[in-house]
């Protein structure tokens, strides 16, 4: 079995070892060391990345006690390789997978529910809980593990005999057999983990809770520890400074200043519609009795490109084609009371370039042609 130098310090970067064996497995050669202190992927947490004596290590499994290195190239065996660790990677994953025991243990303890699902994405960190919460819920969790965090509490990892293992309360997501590895932040959390975490609470540094969304049973909460926490908040301050930049407004005030421009928007969008009925009743009015009648109208949007056309319709005694758009791209919509202009609307996309269809008196889509082209098809 591979010596695994990350549960006897996780803080550890270098190392040395010897290549027990190195096969090739598709694109990558699996190499097994005497020791190593490269995590492989377990437990939510994904494995470590970095070198083995300039080789890359690109992913790394454990398989009946074995660490298998995924490298890019061959290692010879019986060598010795100089393994170093991408710390940067190494560290941020233990800082989001100690974040997630705390927020997860104060959750758990405080509304009694359980984690039952955990995930490090490249950005966020998602965890699944068997219950509903409510905001004020995770607004108070979230302050109470940056608290616990900031007071810097020692984290405690240990291996409790069958007897203790008895009479401890740890979270677990299923039934454990033989040697079971207790993490556990007093006064926050104690929970069965394979994975690395950080030595103290306050080199987690901060945690933000970013979203809390209804999931199955319960909710999915979406979280950043640590630099990716500081890194989120500096991009939401970085797009609120952009927001009140253009709307002029205080950085705390830019909600209440999207509220009036959002106030503005639906007054004035209730103008422009009035304006616009205005218009179509007009030109309805002007295609009274002429028959069929084709309208080459500038870009709208769907309904409106309906409305108008049905106001058409009923006014002009034949069937009404309305074109809607610029540069050789426009919607259509094409109606004719008492006729069938599936088939005829079939031809035109033959023609003309377009996609749709619709119902006997009503046809729509879009078409890809000139202006001139449009008009030679329908007159």
């Amino acid at each position: 079995m591979t010596e695994k130098l990350f549960y006897q310090d996780p803080f550890q970067r270098e190392f040395s070892a010897s290549v027990l064996d190195c096969q090739k497995e598709k694109d990558h050669w699996l190499v097994t060391l005497d020791k190593t202190a490269f995590y492989p992927e377990g437990g939510g947490q994904p494995a470590d990345h970095g070198t083995l004596s300039g080789v890359k290590v690109v992913d790394v499994r454990e398989k009946n006690g074995e660490v298998l290195h995924f490298c890019n190239e061959n290692v010879e065996i019986g060598s010795i390789v100089h393994g170093e660790i991408d710390w940067e990677r190494r560290f941020d994953l233990m800082q989001q997978h100690s974040g997630e025991h705390i927020i997860s243990g104060i959750l758990c303890g405080k509304f009694g529910c359980n984690n039952v699902g955990f995930h490090i994405g490249h950005e966020l960190v998602t965890i699944d809980f068997d219950a509903e919460l409510s905001t004020d819920d995770v607004i108070l969790v979230e302050k109470l593990a940056n608290q616990y965090i900031w007071e810097d509490h020692p984290i405690q990892i240990g291996f409790p005999s069958p007897a203790e293992l008895e009479t401890m309360e740890y979270r677990s997501k299923k039934a454990l057999e033989g040697q079971v590895r207790i993490v556990s932040w007093p006064g926050a959390d104690c929970c069965a983990c394979c994975g690395t975490h950080v030595r103290t609470s306050g080199q987690v540094g901060l945690v933000k809770l970013i979203s809390c969304q209804k999931f199955r049973s319960g909710v999915r909460i979406e979280m950043a520890a640590g630099k990716r926490a500081l890194t989120w908040v500096n991009r939401i301050a970085e797009q609120n400074t952009r927001v009140s930049q253009l709307l002029s407004a205080k950085p705390v005030e830019t909600a209440a200043a999207v509220e009036r421009l959002q106030k503005d928007v639906y007054e004035l969008r209730g103008r422009v519609a009035e304006l616009e009925e205005r218009d179509f009743i007009r030109k309805a009015e002007e295609c009274a009795g002429k028959g069929d009648v084709l309208l080459m109208e500038g870009p709208m949007s769907g309904e409106s490109l309906r409305k108008l056309c049905g106001l058409v319709k009923e006014k002009c005694g034949g069937r009404c084609a309305v074109f809607a758009g610029a540069d050789g791209v426009y919607q259509y919509a094409i109606g004719q009371d008492g006729a069938d202009l599936r088939g005829f609307a079939k031809e035109l996309n033959a023609a003309l370039n377009g996609r749709g269809g619709g119902k006997a008196d009503f046809v729509q889509g879009s078409v890809k042609a000139e202006e001139s082209r449009i008009r030679e098809f329908l007159t």
